[in-house]
């Protein structure tokens, strides 16, 4: 049996008590690609659409990583839903996620964590819903 990755799975697998945003979404480096002073964002290889990163705050009180960054591919920045109640944290959900694991340069296993869409916990991204109204 081979071992595909990107691994597919849900939102709740990753983060079962819920995420935050903790900031905004900025576009990720091809460091092959940029040189010096150029910057050129990377492209993910599946669909050559540009890439985009967030840190997130894991919910689950325990999480050994209370922060992660999540990848999403989309063709314009994404934009985070709005905060509820004027929180400082906007709670956030991601769709069509995919763990791919790695070896880390101080030699131990970790993993990346790329999505699809973001949207405000229960809602289908803004894509999902204008493809529905279509």
């Amino acid at each position: 049996m081979a071992l595909r990755v990107p691994i597919p799975l849900e939102f709740a697998q990753v983060f079962p008590a819920g995420a935050f945003a903790a900031g905004g979404f900025e576009p990720v480096r091809d460091f092959e690609a940029s040189k010096g002073d150029r910057f050129v964002q990377a492209k993910d290889k599946a669909t050559g659409e540009p890439v985009w990163a967030i840190d997130v705050i894991d919910a689950d009180p325990q999480a050994r990583a209370k922060t992660v960054r999540v990848k999403v591919t989309a063709h314009a920045q994404p934009v985070l839903p709005p905060a509820a109640g004027g929180s400082p944290f906007v709670p956030v959900e991601f769709t069509g996620m995919s763990v791919t694991p790695y070896v880390n340069q101080a030699g131990r296993l970790a993993y990346s964590l790329k999505a699809a869409g973001v949207s405000a916990p229960g809602k289908p991204p803004a894509a999902a819903r204008r493809d529905a109204a279509a």
